[in-house]
C-alpha cells in the first residue's frame, strides 16, 4: 500500500527538517523542498537511511511567483500528491519599512503569505477527494502582538498565517482534514543567524523563553493530528499569548517599543 506523502517547505534546517524526520518517523514519504539543494540532498539520505521512507527533493524559490506550481509539477510527474503540507518556509527581513526596497518587502510577503495560501489551494482538492489532509502553518507567537520596529512585516505575515488557519479549520472541519497554526516563539534555529542577529537575541531573552526545533515541531504533530486550529508550544509561551489578548492595544505597543529598542 502506498504511503501518504507529506510536502514540508524550509525543509534544509530548523523546525522544517525537524518535521521532516517527525512525520517519516510516522511514516511518511516525504516532498522537501527549500533553497539549498546541498542541505536537502544530505536530509533526503539521512531519512531514507534512518526511516526506509521515499524521499523527493524539489530545490525551490518561494520568492519567485512559479515555485508552488512548480514544485507540485514536480510531485504529479513523479505519481504522487499531497496529503499533509507543512508551511515552513520563512526568514525575517530587518530594516525600516520606508527605507528598504519594495522588491525586498514583496519578496517577503510572497514567501510568507501568497506562497503558502496557493500551495495549500492546490493540494485541498485531492485532500477532499481522498477525504484526509494535514496543513500545518508555522506561524510565531509575534503574530498575537504588534510588530516591533525594524522587523514591520513580520508579526502581520504571521498574525495572516493564524486567521488563514483558523478559518481553513472551520471549513475544512467536515472533509478530515486538519488544519493548523502552530505559533512558536523564541526557537533554538538558523532563523537568527540568517538576520544576523542571533548574540543579540540571547543576550537580550532568558534562556527558559528558548525551545529547540525537535520540541516545537512535535508540538506542532501533535496538534496537527488532534485537529486544534492554534499550537503555542510551551508552558511561557502559553502564559505570553494570554497576556497578549488580555492588555490593552496601547499597552501592547509601548511593549513592543521597549522590545524593539533592545532588539533591532
Amino acid at each position: 500500500m502506498e504511503r501518504k506523502l507529506a510536502l514540508v517547505t524550509g525543509a534544509s534546517a530548523g523546525i522544517g527538517a525537524a518535521f521532516a524526520r517527525i512525520l517519516a518517523g510516522h511514516g511518511y514519504d516525504l516532498a522537501l523542498t527549500a533553497r539549498r539543494g546541498d542541505r536537502l540532498g544530505a536530509l533526503a539520505e539521512e531519512i531514507r537511511y534512518r526511516f526506509g521512507v521515499e524521499t523527493l527533493t524539489v530545490v525551490a524559490d518561494l520568492a519567485e511567483t512559479e515555485a508552488p506550481g512548480q514544485i507540485l509539477d514536480h510531485l504529479t510527474a513523479h505519481g504522487r500528491s499531497v496529503d499533509a503540507l507543512i508551511n515552513n518556509a520563512g526568514y525575517g527581513l530587518t530594516g525600516s519599512y520606508g527605507e528598504t526596497r519594495w522588491a525586498d518587502q514583496a519578496a517577503f510577503i510572497q514567501v510568507m503569505m501568497t506562497a503558502p495560501s496557493e500551495l495549500a489551494h492546490r493540494v485541498l482538492g485531492g485532500m477532499r477527494d481522498r477525504r484526509f489532509g494535514r496543513i500545518v502553518n508555522v506561524a510565531s507567537l509575534a503574530g498575537l502582538l504588534p510588530g516591533s520596529s525594524g522587523h514591520t512585516l513580520y508579526s502581520a505575515t504571521k498574525a495572516y498565517m493564524i486567521k488563514f488557519s483558523q478559518s481553513l479549520h472551520l471549513e475544512l472541519a467536515a472533509d478530515g482534514i486538519h488544519v493548523t497554526a502552530l505559533c512558536p516563539g523564541l526557537t533554538h534555529s538558523e532563523f537568527h543567524d540568517v538576520i544576523g542577529a542571533r548574540t543579540q537575541y540571547t543576550a537580550a531573552t532568558p534562556s527558559w523563553l528558548w525551545q529547540g526545533a525537535d520540541e516545537v515541531a512535535a508540538t506542532g504533530y501533535e496538534a496537527v493530528e488532534a485537529n486544534r486550529a492554534i499550537s503555542i508550544p510551551g508552558a511561557p509561551n502559553k502564559a505570553i499569548s494570554v497576556i497578549a489578548k488580555l492588555i490593552p492595544d496601547d499597552w501592547a505597543l509601548a511593549l513592543m517599543a521597549s522590545q524593539g529598542a533592545r532588539l533591532r
